[in-house]
């Protein structure tokens, strides 16, 4: 499949370029004429199209609106500050080493959109390109993760099948002789990598500020209004705002969101934490999963080691999780890694996880004109950003799926034609 160009118009129009000669400049200047780095607009009566969550998926379907399709009248509404939810409370991965047809090319387009990304919305949102590597312990492990790449592969995407010996020179610090999990090779994705997350959510709201686009904070909402079947106005506590079109990407919060609308969404929620230890030298030069366990590790560039591991068994909105999965991801750390046992962590946090059915993401249209959804991401939303708002820009500006996110239908649930990416079926808490 041919895919698009991330260049098809002009780049963003900021008023203030960051380049190498405005920061001698601002140098010179005490650093006291920086503009911030978005505005804060008072709410209008009516857009073209409001889209709500101000994360990273709601500010790059905004940017991508505007960069790609040209319109002018945009909102995004947070309920809180820009950063605040899942795109500021993840392990920042980004990776395209999926095995399913309907998701390989849409997270490689989400991957090609991250390679590009700094140039495309001038910020440095600190894309390193690190590698991932997929650990296996067993035969049965080596055959599937071999498959993967094949099917990676065969789709034109990097991939790298190594044995022991090739894991060891490249990460040496691992338990290679577990009794219960030796470490037998691994699946390496070298264009795989992280991204500063944060960052993300601030680089996007400036490009999309920079093109007009309306970034509303601590505005909740707390109604849509149909009329006729047809979505026209959001509520929030900051008013009332019309719009022909409503774009819903709120993660965690989507079946609460969408509950406004009457609309009861295919999907769980589900807290996932994430760790960071103490700042130590450079040990770790990749993103390591652990095949044996639910465990996964990268290095941030302040030195702290970030890692995570499986969401917790319940349903639940809160913003942090317990103590029995603190435990268990720091037994998979040290089963991988004994070393991690001298350090100290440093603190955690939770973010929402909206689960759906088959692990998969959903953008689509909803059974009311004039609502579109992007929601059912699972635990891999943050790599997804890009595509997703790219997609998503393109389902509501064309009222149509792109053929990327042409699978993640809503009504795919009721049809039976599940995305089952891991072979666990219809159960979310498995996915």
């Amino acid at each position: 499949m041919v895919l698009p160009s991330s260049h098809s118009r002009a780049g963003a129009v900021a008023d203030l370029r960051y380049s190498i000669l405005s920061l001698v400049a601002q140098s010179f200047r005490g650093n006291t004429a920086w503009r911030p780095v978005w505005r804060e607009p008072e709410p209008k009566p009516a857009y073209d199209v409001v889209i709500v969550g101000g994360g990273g998926h709601g500010l790059s379907t905004a940017y991508y609106l505007a960069k790609e399709h040209g319109i002018g009248s945009i909102a995004v509404v947070e309920k809180s500050w820009i950063g605040s939810g899942n795109v500021g409370r993840n392990t920042t991965v980004i990776r395209s080493n999926y095995l399913d047809h309907a998701n390989i090319p849409f997270y490689e387009w989400s991957l090609k959109l991250w390679e590009g990304l700094e140039q495309d919305i001038n910020y440095n949102a600190m894309v390193s390109q690190r590698g991932v590597l997929m650990l296996y312990h067993s035969d049965a492990q080596r055959d599937a993760l071999a498959r993967r790449g094949n099917a990676m592969r065969l789709n034109g995407v990097d991939a790298e099948l190594l044995d022991r010996d090739a894991v060891r020179r490249l990460v040496p610090i691992l338990d290679f002789d577990n009794a219960r999990f030796p470490i037998h090779g691994g699946l390496l994705q070298p264009r795989g990598g992280t991204v500063r997350h944060d960052a993300v959510a601030w680089g996007y709201a400036r490009a999309a500020d920079s093109r007009g686009v309306d970034i509303i904070q601590n505005c909740e909402v707390t109604g849509i209004t149909v009329e006729n079947g047809r979505a026209v106005a959001v509520e929030t506590t900051r008013g009332k705002l019309h719009a022909r079109k409503i774009g819903l990407a709120c993660a965690g919060n989507s079946s609460r969101v969408a509950a406004l609308a009457g609309l009861r969404l295919p999907i769980e929620s589900h807290v996932l934490q994430a760790y960071v230890s103490e700042g130590i030298k450079p040990l770790v030069p990749n993103v390591i999963t652990f095949g044996a366990g639910h465990f996964y590790i990268s290095q941030s560039d302040k030195g702290g080691l970030i890692f995570g591991g499986d969401i917790d068994g319940y349903n639940s909105y809160a913003q942090r999780g317990s103590t029995p999965m603190i435990e268990d991801v720091m037994e998979g750390g040290v089963s991988l890694i004994p070393t991690l046992s001298r350090l100290r962590m440093l603190r955690s946090w939770g973010g929402i996880m909206d689960m759906s059915m088959d692990g998969s993401p959903i953008i689509d249209k909803t059974p009311i004109e004039g609502l579109y959804l992007n929601a059912g991401w699972c635990i891999g939303g943050f790599k997804a950003t890009p595509a997703a708002g790219w997609c998503f820009a393109h389902t509501i500006a064309r009222d149509a799926p792109h053929e990327l996110n042409a699978a993640f239908r809503l009504d795919r649930f009721a049809a039976g034609h599940l995305i089952d990416e891991r072979g666990a079926g219809a159960q979310p808490n498995l996915q």
